[in-house]
């Protein structure tokens, strides 16, 4: 046994049987026979055996079922199988089995939670010990090499630990999904990989509680300058597994007293927007003829009133280009709030607006806005169709617009084309 890792696991339950077993009152005859007693107890010869018969008595597994319920592990079909997921690694951006590096977790009788910390060692070659005597490696026929046991026989009972009933066992206690295939279904049990509960536990803790981070924060709280910052994560909760049992539900979950961190989960808070930029025609999308319903009425009560009343002639063309000017200015003012959030809002890939409105309304156009006028023309042409329907569409007995009146409500426009620029 020449790994370091090894060595240490065996001085370490030799140390900690001695000082179980050593009494104060004990003479040095006694306590050396004990020591004795301990070399044997926890020598490859005695000790690898019986590690190796107890193997059975837990099972490990990345998505333990008493996760989902404390008494999911055993039913009247016999125990859960146990679900070892071995997933490839792939860059498709998901945190899940196989593009995470966890440890594998444990069920079964506590008692045998040495034999798992055995198998579980990690090897200089960075491999658990349980892998080596996977694959037959030289480490592991060194060690399970023995007089009193063959070498096939302790390997089949310390992988024991990894295997199941040929017969899939699951529990009416673990959370099932009905997924429809073809004419059937298939159901699945929604297990939780404790393995990555925990590094997440381990991570979060190490971000909160280390002594480098004590020290940062110490700094920042006596104002003193440090070219490290540190993190903080927020909305932290903590939730327990297992209750005052938490040996009931797995190994990690006992190592880390039933104890695991949530993070905040929730909806992410999605700015309102008050103004929504167009992605097919400003005219259909950001105004309404409906906008302009009082000054469209003016318009018409001008438009009735007619040559014959008394209100002398240049008083009724002073109100109509007034009111004229009040629906242009109502589209002016659409056109700055969507030119102000057109950075953020406007994507190429996905617009359908006409190039003239593109120029009209982006940034992304300026040099074009400015240096050409192709697109005013058909903008300023549009504006005065647009302000004769929505007479037509809001005025139930609407005076009839001849070309002459539509000619001269481009006119109106044309005299304010540079404000559109």
């Amino acid at each position: 046994m020449t790994d370091p890792a090894i060595q240490s696991f065996f001085a370490e339950r030799k140390e900690a049987w001695l000082k179980k077993n050593i009494k104060a009152s004990m003479q040095d005859e006694e306590i050396s026979a004990l020591e004795k007693e301990s070399e044997q107890i926890f020598s490859a010869e005695q000790w690898l055996p019986s590690a190796a018969k107890r193997a059975g008595q837990i099972s490990i597994a990345s998505h333990p079922c008493t996760f989902s319920h404390p008494s999911a592990r055993k039913n009247k079909n016999g125990y859960v199988s146990s679900i070892i997921v071995n997933a490839e690694r792939s860059s498709d951006g998901y945190l899940r089995s196989g593009n995470t590096i966890v440890q594998n977790d444990a069920l079964g009788n506590a008692a045998t939670l040495d034999v798992y910390k055995f198998l579980n060692l990690d090897m200089e070659d960075g491999e658990p010990l349980l892998r080596h005597i996977q694959r037959d490696s030289s480490l592991a026929k060194e060690l399970l090499s023995i007089k009193s046991e063959s070498y096939s026989n302790l390997k089949e009972g310390f992988l024991a630990m990894t295997t199941s009933d040929a017969e899939q066992v699951t529990s009416s206690k673990i959370k099932q999904v009905y997924f429809p295939v073809d004419d059937s279904y298939h159901q699945l049990s929604l297990l939780s990989n404790s393995g990555m509960i925990y590094e997440l536990r381990r991570r979060i803790d190490q971000l909160r509680f280390s002594e480098k981070q004590k020290t940062l924060r110490e700094l920042k709280r006596h104002n003193q300058f440090s070219e490290e910052g540190f993190v903080e994560i927020y909305e932290i909760t903590t939730i327990g597994y297992g209750g005052t049992k938490p040996q009931n539900i797995s190994v990690l979950n006992n190592q880390n007293g039933g104890k695991a961190r949530l993070l905040m989960s929730v909806p992410p808070h999605l700015e309102k927007r008050d103004i929504r930029f167009p992605t097919k025609n400003f005219f259909t999308e950001s105004i309404r003829y409906y906008d302009c319903r009082d000054a469209l009425q003016k318009l018409h009560g001008i438009f009735i009133t007619g040559v014959d009343s008394d209100i002398p002639r240049h008083n009724l063309e002073s109100g109509r280009d007034h009111r004229m000017e009040e629906i242009l200015d109502l589209i002016i003012q659409r056109m700055m709030a969507l030119r102000h959030v057109a950075a953020e809002q406007y994507r190429e890939e996905t617009s359908q607006l006409e190039h003239y409105q593109k120029v009209w309304l982006c940034d992304l156009f300026e040099d074009e806005r400015e240096q050409e006028d192709a697109w005013l023309d058909q903008l300023c042409e549009v504006i005065a169709g647009w302000i004769a329907d929505a007479y037509k569409k809001v005025i139930k007995k609407a005076v009839t617009l001849g070309a002459t009146e539509r000619a001269y409500i481009k006119t109106i426009i044309e005299s304010h084309r540079e404000v559109l620029r």
